[in-house]
């Protein structure tokens, strides 16, 4: 029995492991589609949590376990199903732990299999951009009512822009790549945008925007579609699930669904911000979340949409800059390309604001 097997098994409920496979594209986690002898649930999720990035595991478990039964309590209380709502549920090993933990440290956790469903890295059409907005305002509006502070924040300063600010100035100094015309032009984006940055942080300690349970990571591809309907049914990758402000959510959903060419093109001159697919991902957004958006949130969602993608670039810039210790990368300039992608939509985006304050302006009538 290899080893992924091996630790597959501690979470089959003593069925066999039939077969255990890659799956998904995900950046931090190796994720593994795991099959096993049970006619019922045939398959599951194995992964292997990334403790260089998430350094209290345990604590992410934690989280999981918390807001997950508080969806799937407001779930059993709803008197009308629209449409299927999937909740993907923390597996136990037979010794009833919610984690395996092997002699080398690495943390291995099981989370069940969303069936009939698949997940799609770039929006197909605007059907599907509608089915991607209203995945993410569905699971805001379920934990809209879950105090923030019952949650640990497992990724301290993660969407906290001007905190990647700050480690990419303690980066840049000790970096020792060459100073090619793609690296200038990203030392100069940042340079001209790092007094904006703040914008967020700013509205949230003056108290104009408020904490609230956020998913950390709505891109397109952690949207399940069920492969029957083509509805959303679910939103997976919870790792990231924290207390935050719902603009980094809705700017990051809009970001990884608005740009046709997909954040890993290397023509990253071609990327353009789609308003046609921003106005459907936020009318699907709001069909479910506009019950608890304030004046003041709606007042940020621009910038939200806007900082998200500068954030994303600056984090992939940094960790160029610092020999790519953060992001899986697949060659030596990966990082860089991803940077200029971000880059490249963010200034889109800077170029179409008046349209999409438009938008935003007449989704909230």
């Amino acid at each position: 029995m290899d080893r992924l097997t091996t630790i597959a098994q501690q979470f089959a409920a003593s069925k066999e492991v039939i077969a255990v496979r890659a799956f998904g594209s995900g950046n931090i986690n190796d994720t593994f589609l795991v099959t096993i002898a049970d006619k019922t649930t045939p398959h599951f999720v194995l992964q292997r949590i990334d403790t260089h990035v998430f350094q209290q595991p345990a604590l992410v478990m934690q989280n999981m376990q918390i807001f997950t039964q508080h969806i799937s309590d407001k779930l059993s209380k709803e008197t009308t199903t629209e449409r299927r709502w999937a909740v993907p549920q923390v597996l136990f090993t037979l010794a009833g732990a919610d984690s395996w933990v092997e002699p080398d440290g690495s943390f291995w956790r099981a989370i069940s299999f969303i069936d009939d469903s698949e997940s799609i890295d770039i929006i197909q059409d605007i059907q599907h951009g509608r089915e991607v907005g209203y995945a993410l305002g569905r699971f805001h509006s379920l934990i809209s009512d879950l105090d923030p502070a019952r949650l640990a924040d497992t990724l301290e300063g993660f969407h906290i822009t001007p905190k990647y600010l700050e480690h990419y100035h303690r980066v840049l100094p000790t970096t020792k790549v060459e100073r090619d015309p793609d690296v200038e032009y990203c030392l100069k984006f940042v340079q001209e945008r790092q007094e904006w940055a703040r914008v967020l942080e700013d509205a949230k300690n003056d108290g104009l925007l408020t904490l609230r349970p956020i998913h950390g990571d709505p891109k397109v591809n952690n949207i399940m579609i069920c492969t029957t309907t083509q509805q959303a049914i679910g939103i997976v990758d919870l790792d990231t699930v924290k207390p935050g402000l719902v603009h980094y959510d809705i700017g990051d959903c809009l970001r990884s669904g608005c740009n046709p060419l997909g954040e890993e093109t290397k023509d990253w001159k071609q990327v353009q911000f789609d308003p046609h697919m921003c106005r459907a991902i936020l009318e699907g957004y709001l069909s479910q979340a506009s019950g608890f958006l304030t004046a003041q949130d709606y007042l940020y969602l621009f910038d939200g949409i806007r900082l998200i993608a500068l954030e994303l670039g600056l984090r992939f810039f940094t960790d160029y800059l610092a020999g790519s210790v953060y992001f899986k990368v697949k060659y030596p300039q990966h990082n860089l390309d991803r940077a200029l992608v971000q880059f490249q939509l963010t200034a889109s985006i800077e170029a179409q604001e008046t349209t999409i304050r438009s938008i935003i302006e007449e989704l909230r009538a």
